[in-house]
């Protein structure tokens, strides 16, 4: 832990959801790691998913608290206790659950006026703290919590609007003005980056905040996208610091199983479980902490055939709402497929201690929806990829992971939807995938190029390493700034 004769003051503010909380809290203990007092400011149910591991951090001298807000959930229309996106039951609770997020404006206004951060870290999904803010003179960030490459994508998209000219929602068309040659099809865009809504309004709000923010802070490193590092610098102009993987602060085994939440399977008796294994000879399945909407039992019924068709060991993570849509029992499995595939697979219900896993020596393979935490985890872990992405800009990382990292095999999905799509993914595209991937010169290949990421991602976060000279340059900034104010 470094000493600074001014010590900084930073507060981080994450969405309410676990894709975006959990990146948060691992930065904010990066920056604490950096002799940062760092203050994470939350609501009451959310601050248990990460508690003990802040107090682990604080028992090891590291300045950092959780600050509490109330959530306004009964004020707008939502059920008492719905403080997280993943208590979203219905299409009607979307709206509320945002409405509740902008009435957090002046709760706010009021925290930061009683703690006086000298800067606030605040997710994208919060455009109006860039004015909050402002009006106390505290420097604002804006965290994505994605890549430079999907921003990049993104504006270009946005920029250009080439999917105008085609007429095929299945025909791919190349992004124009990107480093790298890149095709996408209508269908995978996500329905705010093609036609005009109230979605579409809210992004440009966001891309609005953040043009008037002091910068963008990347949970990423220069080396796993250095073209499109400074193409979001130089070309798109933005301000932005690389200062990931920031999952590399949770080092021990602890860290790992309490990472995002309570675990529902023992740590050890999952490190049990893979240490029966062979060397990269499992593949782990998980579609992210969202998934429980968007595979229908018939989507699943494929997945657990074409597992079983594969004659691959696997760890296979559900949602526990996912055994049961309206089901009487688990439809979705084949009859008899537990105990036809007992030692060969291990399905988990519940949350996983993905890094856990993923860091495991028996993991070969991981299937993702190509979220940016999944797929930053499994490119940590050294672990080559079968894509499959669902929703956000899930599209634009598999291009990233496929075509320009060349770390991963599609498994051909086609339709951008947050709820179950209409295009089901058969189970011989699935096996073929997952073959693939895991045996063969290809495999080896894949497999090669992601365990010299890995070895790029950890040196970037070491001392004198980008990510970390990155952070130390950020931190050198706002100490100028806090000097100049006295």
């Amino acid at each position: 832990m470094e000493s600074q004769p001014f010590q900084l003051h930073v507060a981080f503010f994450p969405y309410m959801a676990h894709g975006h909380i959990i990146p948060t809290v691992d930065m904010a203990r990066s920056f604490a790691r950096h002799g940062v007092k760092a203050t994470i400011i939350t609501t009451a149910l959310n601050a248990p998913l990460f508690s003990r591991t802040i107090d682990r951090d604080i028992e090891l001298g590291f300045k950092i608290c959780i600050l509490v807000m109330k959530f306004p959930s009964t004020e707008a229309g939502l059920p008492e206790g719905c403080e997280n996106a993943s208590s979203i039951k219905t299409l009607e609770m979307i709206p509320k659950f945002f409405n509740a997020v902008s009435l957090l404006q002046q709760p706010l206004e009021e925290l930061l006026r009683e703690c006086r951060p000298d800067c606030l870290v605040a997710d994208m999904m919060f455009p109006w703290a860039t004015k909050v803010s402002g009006k106390l003179d505290i420097p604002r960030l804006v965290f994505h919590g994605t890549s430079s490459f999907a921003l990049c994508v993104s504006d270009c998209l946005k920029r250009y609007e080439p999917y105008k000219s085609i007429q095929s929602d299945l025909e791919p068309f190349p992004v124009p003005g990107l480093p790298d040659k890149i095709k996408l099809t209508k269908r995978q865009l996500p329905s705010y980056a093609k036609e005009h809504s109230e979605l579409s309004k809210q992004m440009d709000e966001i891309l609005q905040a953040e043009l008037e923010s002091y910068g963008v802070i990347m949970n990423s490193f220069h080396e796993l996208e250095p073209a499109y590092s400074e193409h979001y610098k130089k070309v798109i102009g933005r301000k932005s610091w690389h200062i990931g993987p920031v999952s590399l602060c949770n080092r021990d085994i602890v860290d790992k199983v309490q990472r995002g939440g309570e675990a529902s399977i023992d740590g050890n008796e999952c490190l049990k479980w893979l240490a029966k294994k062979k060397s990269n000879s499992v593949l782990y399945i998980c579609f992210g902490s969202m998934s429980k909407t968007d595979f229908s039992a018939t989507q699943l019924f494929e997945i657990a055939k074409a597992l079983a068709a594969s004659g691959q060991n696997f760890v296979w993570v559900v949602k526990n709402e996912e055994r049961t849509k309206g089901e009487v029992k688990e439809e979705w499995l084949p009859e008899g497929f537990e105990k036809q595939m007992d030692g060969n697979g291990l399905i988990i219900r519940g949350w996983a201690p993905q890094m856990l896993i993923l860091d495991h020596e028996a993991i070969g393979g991981f299937m993702t929806h190509c979220g940016w935490n999944s797929t930053l985890e499994g490119i940590t872990a050294g672990v080559p990829m079968v894509t499959w992405p669902l929703c956000a800009e899930q599209f634009y990382n598999e291009k990233l992971i496929t075509d320009v990292l060349k770390i991963g095999v599609a498994v051909g999905a086609q339709e951008w939807s947050r709820h179950e799509r209409k295009i089901l993914v058969k189970k011989e595209e699935i096996a073929n995938a997952i073959m693939q991937l895991m045996i063969g010169e290809e495999a080896e290949a894949l497999r090669n190029r992601a365990k010299a990421l890995k070895q790029m991602a950890r040196k970037a976060t070491e001392e004198e390493g980008s990510s970390y000279c990155d952070l130390n340059a950020l931190l050198e900034e706002l100490r100028a700034i806090k000097t100049t104010s006295y």
